[in-house]
């Protein structure tokens, strides 16, 4: 009777354990009551927590003095959902590329936010995810982490502003998570009406097909889903075809053709890091890739290297970022390659 009382008190014990376990393995319900929002004087619209707080400032940043709204929500059960709103940074590619102004706000978005969600001085890391066009605005996805919290930031660059739509918590929501990020909304990117030329020579749908192509490429590099061509001899032929046209004067309304760099490691301004694919494979990949007039990279192939890494490469080298190129005072486009080298980890 004894040991039958003992084994029932240890059945209840477990069940208990269990259940505990299980509720603290649920997501927390701290936010009930949400609504749709789209403040003034602002271009986003969003789904957030009615209880969220609203906060706008000006902070110093370099020569400039950016504005700054903040939309919060927190709760004491540990998630944070935030947009920071910045302005400031005038969008003028004559004096500012679109890349080094995303990159100034970044980092003024890493000077401001911080000390909103934690009083004490803590250090904030930035893990960049996906760089891709989100309505035809530049968007960049990053893991962030701030002290004991962590979580991800969506960043947005439109003409007027730069937004960053933050969730943070001490423990994993995918629900909540995908709840606030998806309802953020901004209306389609107009671009300015393009400039009229007397030139005929040009083929006007040449470059919009080339730019879908390119996109595509891009898209699909960035989601894993493409395997890099293998290496051809038409590579080769490109690039000595490229040495060929820097020798060649342009014919009037001719777009330059590119021009050869070699290795492009040490002139990349921005260059991140491959992710490892699993397992023990290591060597060198080479990456060959076509960076535009504003120093961005439209193409990228593998040209050697063991074929599990390449994918890594590529995806890595559609990120990389160079100043741009300057021939008797004009930007040209750059034809080139990346080496990448990878290791086993210890």
């Amino acid at each position: 009777m004894y040991f039958r009382r003992l084994h029932l008190a240890l059945a209840i014990l477990l069940l208990s354990a269990s259940a505990l376990s299980a509720q603290a393995q649920k997501p927390a319900q701290v936010w009930t009551e949400w609504e749709t929002f789209s403040p003034d004087n602002e271009e986003f619209t969003v789904l957030m927590p009615k209880d969220r707080t609203t906060e706008a400032t000006t902070f110093p940043y370099h020569k400039m003095e950016l504005n700054a709204r903040l939309y919060l929500a927190t709760s004491s059960a540990g998630p944070v959902l935030a947009i920071a709103s910045l302005s400031g940074i005038k969008s003028d590619p004559a004096q500012y590329t679109e890349f080094a102004r995303f990159n100034s706000y970044v980092d003024a978005f890493k000077t401001f936010f911080p000390s909103k969600v934690r009083s004490k001085e803590t250090s904030t890391k930035l893990i960049l995810v996906t760089s891709r066009q989100f309505r035809g605005h530049g968007r960049r996805s990053y893991k962030m982490t701030l002290g004991d919290l962590s979580g991800s930031v969506d960043m947005i660059v439109t003409k007027k502003r730069f937004y960053a739509i933050i969730t943070l918590n001490t423990k994993k929501d995918d629900a909540l998570d995908e709840k606030f990020l998806s309802s953020f909304e901004l209306p389609e990117r107009v671009n300015d009406p393009a400039k009229i030329t007397a030139s005929t020579d040009i083929d006007p749908n040449a470059n919009t097909a080339q730019e879908a192509k390119n996109q595509q490429q891009n898209n699909a590099g960035a989601e894993g889903e493409t395997e890099p061509p293998t290496p051809n001899k038409e590579n080769a032929n490109d690039v000595a075809a490229t040495n060929n046209q820097q020798q060649q004067p342009n014919q009037p309304g001719q777009k330059r053709g590119p021009i050869a760099g070699g290795l492009l490691n040490g002139k990349a301004i921005y260059m991140p890091l491959p992710e490892v694919p699993a397992g023990e494979v290591t060597g060198v990949v080479l990456v060959r890739v076509l960076v535009d007039e504003q120093g961005i990279v439209v193409d990228a192939n593998a040209v050697s290297g063991p074929r599990r890494l390449q994918a890594a490469a590529v995806n890595a080298a559609r990120l990389a970022r160079f100043m741009p190129t300057l021939l008797s005072g004009e930007p040209v486009r750059v034809i080139g390659t990346l080496s990448y080298s990878f290791v086993r980890s210890n």
